[in-house]
């Protein structure tokens, strides 16, 4: 079994430096009211990854640091986590440290090894039940009443509620997309009729890819018609000369040609000069060249007025285009990808009837799937609150409440707006349709009543009590510790109180936070908080009370003093009866 050895707190709160040595069976923390006890949870808080206070660092000081000390199984699930995060055991012992700064930073290790304050939270629900008044008043709401159940339950509950929570997250996600294409149904009319004008006005003008660039220099081209074929002419006169002057001898083609004549007739005297010859051969052959492409340009020039009125009024219509739907890029590439997007956009508005009817036929069977489900969460969750509130109320009977019955109320959630289920309106949520409620009635022939109307003070922490002590049976921990919830009892319901833990503390390590000596008497360990005068609680301030002193700090408990005769025999009568029972 696991076992929190010790714990030795620095600078938190008002204590100092102490070491807090724990029992592997009932430890018992008392002290005066401020003397510290609460920091003894706190530290305990804070090793198990609950939040970080920079106010709970000691004025004056930088940091706060808890460490701890846990004896385990190698094997054990929180030592196995423990290992997975790179922490060594260190003879069977886990180390776990946690510091806060003053400005409210905070760090874990555990093994020797940085880990992730998740790491600790998730090593507490393997090691350390925690409960305190608060917990007693979380117990009052209905919804950790249903949690209570639904953890006693164990497996019974939780397979069903699993398959449950998917079906009815599918159902969710139905249900919202469903409302989508309905609410917006005229919206999303509107939105398709816009791109089926767009892509009509598209395909009656038939864009081709690019086709815009290859219309605006065609049309630049048969603009400046004239111009080019004159200039054209008069460059192919100039290479080849004019035909109507064949004696003009002018011509760049004849100068070449007697260039190269002349240059031909040496060549054989001189290399360079032969090759100079050579590329006067190449100049000919390329004026020759470009004047036959001169002549066959002019030749084709088109310069018909009414192909450049076809090509400026196919240009208008792609530039209405491109100016309405080439937004990423003002070109035809541009508007043809707008239509190739929004033709999908359109199938799939214009399938919105169609999975309108498969998302209702969907949901209806998701309603009814729901349904079953739900009712066997409920058929599960009443067998099982049978069980609970039987053994609470057995376990009620051991803490001097031998008429009181717990019973709990399981009904389904009845909302106005929900859907019809034999006859009436049930609500689903999340974790089902049910409603809980924990029932009391303290004594015979009174109404059973939720707790949190019909138990006082004390009643309400013994009911804490013994649900915990169920769970014990069903769903155990290691270690439990409690925080002062024998607040409101006393006298024969305090002795069987601290009795009870007694019994607890034989199957799990019990820490208990009290300010009753009967419940004190029981413990195998008493620590006893002291300040010091300048109000810090130092590392001789937290005490093992054996013998004489333990009798004495039983008396101060009893009777506010320490030399009263009567809470002294008091105190030794407590001791004697628990020794008795040990």
């Amino acid at each position: 079994m696991s076992v929190l050895e010790e714990m030795r707190i620095r600078s938190l709160g008002v204590i100092d430096d102490a070491v807090v040595e724990l029992s592997p069976g009932f430890t018992a923390v008392t002290g005066e009211t401020g003397a510290g006890k609460t920091m003894v949870v706190t530290s305990l808080g804070l090793l198990l990854g609950g939040r970080a206070d920079a106010a709970l660092v000691r004025i004056g000081e930088k940091a706060a640091v808890v460490e701890g000390r846990l004896t385990m199984a190698a094997d054990a699930p929180a030592a196995r986590r423990a290992q997975e995060a790179g922490a060594e055991l260190d003879d069977g012992a886990l180390l776990v440290s946690r510091t806060v700064s003053a400005e409210g930073r905070s760090r874990a290790h555990i093994g020797g090894r940085s880990v992730p304050v998740g790491v600790l939270a998730e090593l507490a629900d393997d090691l350390v039940a925690v409960h305190g008044q608060t917990d007693q008043q979380g117990l009052l709401r209905p919804a950790r009443q249903r949690q209570a159940l639904d953890r006693y339950a164990g497996k019974a509950v939780a397979v069903p509620l699993a398959t449950y929570t998917d079906a009815y997250r599918r159902l969710r996600a139905v249900a919202a997309e469903l409302e989508e294409l309905t609410t917006r149904a005229r919206e999303r009319a509107q939105e398709a009729d816009l791109l089926r004008f767009g892509l009509n006005e598209i395909a009656a003008v038939e864009p081709l890819p690019g086709e815009d660039t290859e219309l605006a220099a065609e049309a630049e081209r048969l603009g400046h018609a004239e111009a080019l074929a004159s200039a054209a002419s008069s460059a192919h006169a100039a290479l080849v000369g004019d035909p109507e002057d064949p004696v003009d001898g002018g011509d760049a083609t004849t100068l070449v040609g007697g260039a190269g004549r002349a240059l031909e007739a040496v060549r054989s005297h001189d290399p360079a000069l032969a090759a100079l010859a050579d590329r006067m051969g190449e100049i000919a052959i390329l004026l020759a060249d470009v004047a036959g492409e001169l002549a066959g340009y002019a030749d084709n020039l088109d310069s018909d007025p009414r192909r450049l009125a076809v090509v400026e009024e196919r240009r208008a219509a792609l530039t209405g285009l491109t100016r309405k739907y080439g937004r990423d890029t003002p070109d035809t590439d541009g508007v043809l990808a707008w239509a190739q997007e929004n033709a999908a956009r359109l199938t799939e508005l214009e399938g919105d009837d169609e999975r309108i009817g498969e998302l209702t036929a969907e949901y209806t069977t998701l309603l009814s799937e729901l349904s079953v489900l739900a009712q066997a969460l409920t058929d599960a969750r009443t067998e099982a609150a049978a069980r609970f509130a039987d053994a609470v109320t057995a376990e009620l009977a051991s803490l001097a409440m031998p008429h009181a019955r717990v019973s709990f109320d399981v009904r389904q959630i009845e909302d106005p707006d929900g859907v019809e289920v034999a006859g009436r309106p049930v609500a689903y949520g999340p974790t089902g349709a049910d409603e809980v409620e924990l029932l009391l009635a303290p004594h015979p022939g009174a109404p059973p009543r939720p707790i949190a109307k019909g138990a006082s003070g004390g009643e309400l922490s013994r009911v804490m009590l013994a649900v915990e002590v169920v769970f014990a049976g069903s769903d155990p921990v290691p270690t439990y510790l409690f925080d002062e919830v024998d607040a409101g009892v006393g006298g024969k319901a305090a002795v069987e109180v601290g009795r009870r833990l007694a019994k607890l503390a034989r199957s799990a390590q019990v820490v208990v936070v009290t300010h009753l000596p009967q419940v004190a008497a029981f413990a195998d360990r008493q620590l006893l908080v002291e300040k010091t005068n300048d109000g810090s609680v130092t590392r001789s301030g937290v005490t093992v009370l054996e013998g004489e002193a333990r009798v004495r700090e039983l008396s101060r408990m009893l009777a506010g003093q320490e030399d009263s005769e009567t809470a002294r025999a008091h105190a030794e009568e407590l001791l004697a009866t628990a020794r008795a029972e040990a």
